[in-house]
This record gives structure tokens, C-alpha cells and sequence, in this order.
């Protein structure tokens, strides 16, 4: 697209870009998109880093919005209650799940009776292992590495999760987490929420203003 605008802009500068940026779009909207449901679906996948399989672990509603991920070089009960507790750590106390579906992998159970015991877990949270609950978040997987396939393998782990960041701020506006917060419809709405939390452009009222004059100014067409 730069290229086309007969701006000429070498690969490794968007790969700068997307790791200076995509972490810091993700932190500041966060807020914007992240409002979990009651019923989670967790699991994990896996991804090619340098040569070698790393764990991604995922969390989505049952709806599929994106709620959280962490990425981990290996797959054990360690690993899932550090992911756990990162996803529960950003919850409001409505915004934590009463309902948890996960595979039957015993690292979620040992995970889910340790964040209960040290008051990080809600203590009436219920663990199912209901295999075809997951075919939620198992879909999700699959759109993920279809996005994932053309980096042509991440070099490290620290790359991996800052660009892994900036696919899952990109996929929850595309799934409309945003909404609420979009004054617009469409990718120009995307866009203006972006900017906005970074300060350029309209502020959040005048961005109102500017939207409902173009309304009132739209010609409307009669049909025979």
C-alpha cells in the first residue's frame, strides 16, 4: 500500500514498527475491547519460534471475543497458572468468569485449585471438560495461524509475543469487541479509536459532531 503511494519503505522498518507499536496499541486499548463474558473457553496451540515449538495458551468467551493469551516455551501446570492468573489479573470482580471450559489436560485443574488457594481464582469458579465447548476457541486457532503463517517463523520469543499482541488488538476490533467505544462503523471508526487513544486527531466529541454533520448532509435518494 506504501508502495503504491510511491512511498518506498523497506521490510525490516515494519518490522520495527509492528514491535514498537503493536504492545502499545495493545496496552492502550485494552480497556476498549477486553470485556469478558461469564463462560470462558480456554486451550492451547502451538507456534514455531526459531526453529523449535513454543505453547501459545489463549482465552476467549463463548462467543469468541479474544480475552487474553500467553505464550511459553513449555506446557505444564506452572506455565497455565501463569496464564491464568494473567487473565484473571486484569478482571473486574463482574468480569470474572463463573464458567471455565478447558481440556482435559491435568495442568488446568492443578492451575485453577492454586489461584483459588491464594485468593486469585473466584473461589465458585467451575471447571468443565467438555470437549466440543472448545470448538469455539479451536476455530479461533486456525484463523490466528492463517495470519501467523506469512511472518515465515518468529526469532524469539520476545518478538513473537509483541507481534502476537498486535494480531490480537487488530482481530477484537475486527470482531467488533470496540464497538461500544467506535463512533464509527467500519475501519474508519477502527482507525479514529486508534488515534484517539493516542492522542491525534479529533477528540471523541468533536469526532460526534463531525460524524452527525455528514449524516444530516447525506442526500436522500427516493426510489420509484
Amino acid at each position: 500500500m506504501l508502495d503504491e503511494r510511491g512511498v518506498p519503505v523497506d521490510h525490516t522498518t515494519l518490522y520495527r514498527w509492528v514491535q514498537r507499536y503493536a504492545p502499545e496499541i495493545e496496552k492502550r486499548l485494552g480497556w476498549a475491547w477486553r470485556h469478558p463474558g461469564s463462560s470462558w473457553r480456554v486451550d492451547e496451540t502451538y507456534i514455531k519460534i526459531k526453529g523449535r515449538w513454543a505453547y501459545l495458551y489463549r482465552v476467549v468467551d463463548h462467543e469468541g471475543n479474544a480475552i487474553d493469551f500467553y505464550l511459553s516455551p513449555t506446557r505444564s501446570a506452572k506455565a497455565a497458572t501463569r496464564f491464568l492468573g494473567k487473565a484473571l489479573k486484569g478482571c473486574k470482580d463482574w468480569e470474572c468468569p463463573s464458567v471455565t471450559n478447558t481440556d482435559k489436560a491435568a495442568s488446568y485443574s492443578v492451575a485453577i485449585a492454586t489461584l483459588k488457594r491464594v485468593g486469585r481464582c473466584p473461589a465458585e469458579l467451575v471447571q468443565r471438560q467438555v470437549k466440543y465447548l472448545n470448538n469455539v476457541i479451536k476455530a479461533d486457532h486456525r484463523k490466528l495461524k492463517r495470519l501467523i503463517k506469512p511472518t515465515l517463523g518468529f526469532k524469539s520469543l520476545k518478538t513473537a509475543y509483541a507481534t502476537l499482541k498486535g494480531f490480537d488488538v487488530m482481530r477484537a476490533l475486527k470482531k467488533r469487541q470496540a464497538r461500544a467505544f467506535q463512533i464509527q462503523d467500519g475501519i474508519r471508526g477502527e482507525v479514529r479509536l486508534v488515534e484517539r487513544a493516542f492522542g491525534l486527531g479529533l477528540n471523541a466529541l468533536a469526532e460526534v459532531i463531525e460524524h452527525v454533520t455528514s449524516l444530516l448532509d447525506t442526500p436522500v435518494v427516493a426510489v420509484a
